[in-house]
């Protein structure tokens, strides 16, 4: 079923988005990146590696559905668009764990990046109907998921902790919460202007 329905308010602007998406999902991505900097091991401890991911891909999911559903705007929006949404983030958060723990850090990153955004993108315009622009949704979530990680990445390697944690959490939640934002609009805004 479609999340797509008759809008109930006017569909937020292009930059509205990119700005909603990169500044809540970077403060999101900052509390869960805490919970690494300040916490990791006490959570590997206690609930293990795979455990641990479970925890943090839930945070990101809870904190950050809301910030992206304020972006919706048809009928019952809510609700619906969390369930899209968990399930498009751990689609992509699975992926890109299993690349990562299989190829290695450098190579299984850029995989992960690469086939989580590609299947984040499916869903999201599978779930509002939207499949037309569908090569667009993918490279707007890669570009901006791999810059976003990479840059956050080499400030994790040149600051000491948590500092560099904390940066990490900030650029990569800056640069994919707005590619997510970006996407949000198009998924919402083409089915309107292209013939069903």
């Amino acid at each position: 079923m479609s999340v797509q329905s008759v809008p109930s308010k006017p569909i937020p602007s292009l930059n509205r988005a990119i700005a909603t998406g990169g500044i809540g999902f970077a403060l999101v991505s900052l509390c869960v990146f805490a919970t690494v900097a300040f916490a990791e091991g006490w959570l590997l401890q206690h609930f293990g590696l795979l455990g641990s991911y479970l925890i943090w891909i839930a945070l990101f999911i809870l904190l950050s559905g809301a910030v992206f559903g304020s972006l919706v705007v048809v009928r019952w929006q809510l609700p619906k668009f969390y369930l899209l949404f968990a399930f498009a983030f751990f689609a992509y958060a699975a992926v890109w764990m299993i690349a990562y723990f299989k190829l290695g850090r450098s190579v299984g990153e850029v995989v992960g990046s690469l086939v989580g955004s590609i299947l984040m993108a499916i869903i999201f315009a599978a779930g509002f109907g939207a499949t037309k622009p569908i090569l667009k949704l993918c490279v707007v979530l890669f570009v901006a998921n791999f810059f976003g990680y990479f840059v956050g990445a080499a400030l994790f390697d040149s600051i000491s902790e948590p500092a560099g944690m904390l940066l990490f959490g900030v650029a990569y939640g800056l640069f994919f919460g707005a590619a997510i934002g970006a996407v949000l609009h198009l998924v919402q805004r083409l089915p309107q202007i292209e013939p069903a």
